[in-house]
């Protein structure tokens, strides 16, 4: 599903304009992504769990050159789906 069909999705759910239910997705969007970033977790029931997640240093390779090269430690958003979510998949 992309971004369009959510918001497609959403304005047929809410009986909306797609304006609208395109400013509801954004804002829910954006405060997902401000709460993760302050608060380093969000759980949200019946869909998962999305935390900060730590990624060593390590060694990686140019594919193009086939050289070795050293890739910094750094931090990405990790998901976790809520037991729901995986007994419907």
């Amino acid at each position: 599903m992309t971004k369009g069909e959510l918001i497609e999705a959403v304005a047929k759910k809410c009986k909306c304009s797609k304006v609208m239910a395109q400013g509801c997705v954004d804002t829910a969007i954006q405060q997902i992504g401000k709460a993760i970033k302050k608060e380093k977790r969000l759980a949200l029931p019946g869909l998962g769990t999305f935390s900060v997640r730590k990624r060593k240093a390590r060694k990686g390779r140019n594919p193009q050159t086939g050289a070795t090269i050293n890739i910094k430690a750094s931090k990405t958003v990790g998901f976790k789906p809520a037991p729901a979510l995986k007994k419907g998949l």
